[in-house]
């Protein structure tokens, strides 16, 4: 990829694994598994993904 740095690299390679660790569970809903498991999955998956943007964002290469 010419037209990107490193970051940026990181940053699609982030969002695809963001994509990929949240749909399962916004499509299986019918799993039966309470909705505060779903819930705080969900909510670390998402915290997890913030702070792993705000690293590589803020890292200097």
């Amino acid at each position: 990829m010419q037209g990107f740095n490193r970051g940026r690299q990181r940053l699609v390679a982030l969002a695809l694994l963001g994509l990929v660790l949240l749909t399962p569970p916004l499509l299986n809903t019918q799993a039966g598994t309470s909705g505060l498991e779903v819930f705080l999955y969900l909510f670390g998956v998402w915290a997890g993904l913030i702070l792993a943007a705000a690293w590589v964002a803020e890292r200097q290469d």
